[in-house]
């Protein structure tokens, strides 16, 4: 039978042709998956090529991040709270602390005080007046290095900061009179006792033995003081053992502490974690 006039190469022809035609897209294919084939059998080309980018990227960007994060800390730190470490017992046994032991660790928050002042009853934390620092020695190195690291320390909150900072409770603000004591051994303000809960240790006071018209007056004595405006009278909660208003009657502020320097209000226990908690603030009013 003659070939069909649309098929002039022939039967023969056309089936050679096809056969090439397939061995070629075979061979094609193989060189184009051999082009993206790893060697190894593993990932391709452009999958590690991605991957190095991506930690490129990540080197690049970490300076910046870490920037970032130490500026949050900073700002955190001025603005908004701060971790303080109870280093001494003048607040036992709401806070808990002693030379050599592991103290509290407490979070100061600074905002409430930017609208408000601290009212009695209020845990703060303050910045000591002259008086109250006459033996506060720095915790800074001598070595110039040592000492600029610990300041920038300082700023984003790792290292404490280089002053003679303290915690006590307000008893009395700026206009009232404080004094102590009443036949019970108690602390007046504008001649009303004060009910306590939080004192537990005190100076022994028993009327008619030990009290303050005694030839020995009880250790609790003090006062009249009318506290200077802008200032608030603070007393630590272990009395018998704190270091506070009582002991700097004779300074400029009588005894009493600068609004200006309060820090901020005690709010949590943070650490050690059996200790977790609200810090106890009473509104304490003389009844």
């Amino acid at each position: 039978m003659a070939d069909s006039p649309h098929d002039p190469a022939g039967p023969g022809a056309h089936r050679y042709s096809d056969d090439a035609v397939a061995r070629n897209h075979r061979t094609s294919g193989a060189h184009h998956r051999r082009d993206d084939a790893d060697p190894g059998g593993g990932f391709s080309r452009k999958d590690d090529n991605t991957d190095t980018k991506k930690e490129k990227s990540f080197w690049r960007e970490l300076p910046i991040l870490i920037v970032v994060a130490l500026a949050l800390s900073f700002l955190l730190q001025t603005f908004v709270a701060r971790v303080y470490l109870i280093p001494s017992e003048s607040m036992e046994p709401t806070l808990h602390g002693c030379p050599g032991c592991t103290g509290d660790r407490i979070v100061v928050e600074k905002i409430s005080y930017r609208f408000t002042d601290p009212r009695p009853g209020d845990v703060i934390v303050f910045k000591g007046p002259d008086s109250w620092s006459a033996g506060y020695t720095s915790t800074r190195s001598d070595n110039v290095v040592l000492r600029g690291l610990q300041e920038v320390g300082s700023l984003i909150g790792v290292v404490p900061p280089d002053e003679n900072d303290l915690v006590k409770r307000v008893i009395a603000v700026g206009g009232q009179t404080v004094e102590c004591c009443d036949d019970q051994g108690r602390v007046l303000v504008d001649g009303k006792p004060l009910d306590e809960p939080y004192v537990q240790m005190d100076y022994p006071f028993t009327p008619g033995v030990v009290d303050c018209d005694t030839d020995v007056p009880s250790g609790r004595c003090f006062g009249p003081i009318t506290v200077p405006e802008d200032a608030v009278w603070v007393m630590g909660d272990n009395r018998s053992n704190s270091a506070d208003s009582r002991y700097h009657v004779g300074d400029e502020y009588q005894g009493a502490v600068p609004l200006d320097n309060v820090i901020g209000k005690a709010q949590f226990i943070v650490l050690p974690p059996g200790r977790w908690g609200l810090i106890d603030s009473p509104e304490i009013i003389p009844s």
